[in-house]
């Protein structure tokens, strides 16, 4: 289920533009040769993968704590559902929740680093500044760190919200260096697709934790300590 983390990451660039597109449109130029500009957008980029990575560590020993108490299906379930509520709760409700108000002191926090940071033209600088774009508030890193619980595996966390930052990469690369290249329609078609594609991710999670015997989709999970039906005597 890890090769999800890429779809989400991918399918949500496009909403990414919204939110991360004028950060990477005000990057810094080091005025220097094509090659160097290219290697500073894939910096900040990948500044950005390692943060979600280093926040997948923890999602990932939430759920590896989860599976050491036998809990390893309920995780895959629970996690689908969370997906499906975060996709298919109304955007009125959401915003009355008002889920991220606790984030703004630190978004603001954030936004002054940014400040000191796009004064600066090294490519390390640039670097970064994807890491700190890594910690803004997004219901995307919501989504994916749903995933990344189900993985239940520290590593395996880390590597599935990795892979989640790589797949905005293609989408986040070309803006940096190409400025405004997808058309607000184009956006709002492509993002009408965005939660249809969650909500197949969502089914495909919970499918995994109904231990189904379904190869790669809903494979039989066995738990320690049982064999395949044998039985020892003593």
């Amino acid at each position: 289920m890890i090769w999800t983390a890429l779809a989400i990451g991918l399918a949500g660039s496009f909403h990414c533009i919204g939110m991360c597109g004028p950060i990477a449109l005000a990057l810094p130029a080091n005025h220097g040769s094509k090659f160097s500009l290219v290697t500073g957008r894939i910096l900040y980029n990948l500044g950005r993968a390692f943060t979600y990575a280093f926040i997948g560590l923890f999602a990932g020993l939430v759920g590896q704590s989860l599976s050491l108490a036998g809990a390893q299906q309920a995780i895959s379930i629970i996690s689908g559902v969370l997906i499906l509520i975060i996709v298919l709760i109304p955007t009125g409700i959401s915003q009355k929740l008002s889920l991220l108000k606790p984030a703004y002191g630190f978004t603001s926090l954030l936004k002054r680093k940014f400040s000191s940071l796009l004064t600066k033209k090294s490519l390390l600088s640039l670097f970064y500044i994807g890491i700190i774009n890594g910690f803004l508030p997004c219901g995307l890193v919501y989504l994916a760190l749903a995933g990344a619980v189900a993985m239940a595996g520290i590593a395996k966390g880390a590597a599935y919200m990795f892979l989640f930052g790589i797949g905005t990469l293609p989408v986040m690369l070309v803006v940096s260096l190409a400025g405004n290249f997808v058309s607000t329609e184009l956006r709002i078609r492509i993002n009408r697709w965005m939660p249809t594609i969650m909500v197949v991710i969502a089914i495909l999670f919970i499918l995994r934790g109904l231990n189904l015997g379904i190869p790669y989709i809903s494979p039989e999970l066995r738990q320690p300590g049982i064999s395949d039906g044998s039985v020892i005597c003593h």
